[in-house]
């Protein structure tokens, strides 16, 4: 009985070390991508093409998200104005006549917001000069990358702890928590990019200016 009770345990606590395994690697993965992000940053690398691509994608995201649907008329252009009024849209902005808006389409819709963004980008790169502006950039995006991360290992460890309650709905917990985490990887990566690029776009830059005592 005790050698039969010894195998169960033995049994038991293998299994328990086999699934905190499997929870660690999903964690992992995700780590191991967000480290690489994090090194090419801080080796020195020119992070501006994934700057540019954080802000065309941000910008198309939320012209998606409030421009849905087949008729432009129905379009929520109110709400988008709004999202990015003050910092890279005026009260004269987005004022379609109902022709033009019944021809919008949401390409031309996000090509003019990243010029109008882009626009914003290089006029601070010619105030600091574009070695000034490449450091800015690995600051700001080192900066969300670690703070978003941060985060992101707290809410999973939360996840963890919960999951198993899943198994009581007839769920199997790891896969529950490889699903759950994964839309959350993604949704720290979509909060890594938009932090990064309203941070680029509101931060205000001031030239150095060297006097001669």
């Amino acid at each position: 009985s005790i050698e039969s009770a010894q195998k169960r345990i033995e049994g038991r606590n293998f299994d328990i070390r086999k699934n905190v395994l499997q929870y660690d690697d999903v964690l992992n993965t995700q780590r191991e991508i967000i480290y690489k992000q994090r090194g090419d940053v801080l080796s020195g690398s020119d992070v501006s093409e994934s700057v540019h691509n954080m802000l065309t994608q941000s910008i198309r995201d939320n012209v998606e998200m409030f421009c849905s649907g087949e008729d432009p008329m129905e379009w929520n252009l109110h709400s988008l104005k709004d999202t990015y009024r003050g910092w890279l849209l005026g009260d004269e902005d987005l004022n379609f006549t109902d022709d033009e808006q019944t021809k919008l389409t949401v390409d031309q819709l996000v090509e003019l917001l990243t010029e109008k963004a882009q626009a914003i980008l290089d006029e601070k790169e010619q105030l600091i000069g574009s070695e000034q502006m490449r450091e800015f950039e690995r600051i700001v995006l080192l900066r969300n990358v670690d703070s978003k991360w941060m985060d992101h290992i707290d809410d999973m460890d939360q996840l963890r702890q919960g999951i198993g309650l899943q198994s009581y709905a007839q769920k199997n917990p790891l896969v529950e928590y490889k699903m759950l985490g994964y839309d959350m990887f993604g949704e720290m990566t979509e909060g890594i990019s938009a932090d990064t690029v309203r941070m680029l776009m509101h931060v205000r830059l001031e030239q150095k200016v060297e006097r001669e005592e």
